[in-house]
This record gives structure tokens, sequence and C-alpha cells, in this order.
């Protein structure tokens, strides 16, 4: 990047411009999204302050989870009346948006 230049000498050129950065001990990074979260897990997070202002560089692999209309506690809730196996729960939870009484009533029709 700067060819020639350790990175202490970069350290000390960037603390004389007033940069400073700190690697953060952080194990996972979510962005929450109104269509579902992309996360991070085992992210590499540095910490950058530079005139005034704080910001954060995060790099690592990012998996894209989708939300869901329904809890876990829903789908047990669901197998408890029915009896019916947890996959076969989520779908119906799935196909009725979520709405519990309908899920259960297409599964035990």
């Amino acid at each position: 990047m700067f060819g020639g230049v350790n990175p202490k000498q970069m350290q000390g050129m960037m603390k004389k411009m007033g940069i400073s950065q700190e690697q953060l001990p952080v194990k996972r990074v979510v962005f929450e999204m109104d269509d579902g979260n992309l996360v991070i897990e085992e992210p590499g997070v540095m910490k950058i302050k530079m005139q005034g202002q704080t910001s954060y560089q995060v790099t690592g692999e990012a998996v894209e989870e989708e939300l869901s209309s329904f809890s876990d506690e829903d789908v047990n809730m669901v197998i408890e009346k029915t009896g019916k196996e947890k996959e076969e729960v989520v779908k119906a939870l799935e196909e009725s948006d979520g709405d519990i009484a309908e899920a259960i009533m297409s599964l035990k029709g």
C-alpha cells in the first residue's frame, strides 16, 4: 500500500495526523435490515478515530439471515397442539405468514 514504510512508521505518521486505530475483539456483527439480517461471524473490526469522528471497519464473510414472522415459541406451541414434526410445522407457519391458528387448522385438516 505505502511501499517501503514499515507498520511502526505508519502508526507514528497516523498518530501525528490525529488518526488512531484500535483492533476490537468482536465475535459477531449483525446488520439489522428491513428484510433480514446480514451476519458476520468472527469479523475483523477496526475502530478508527479521525478528526473527532469515530468509524468502524468490518471485514469478514457475511451470511444473510431472513427474518421470520414467527418465533421458536410459536413453533413449539404448534408442535404441542398438533403433534407434528418441526419441519412440517415451520412450513405450515411460513405458508400462513406466521398465523398460529391457521397453521394449526391446516395441520389438523
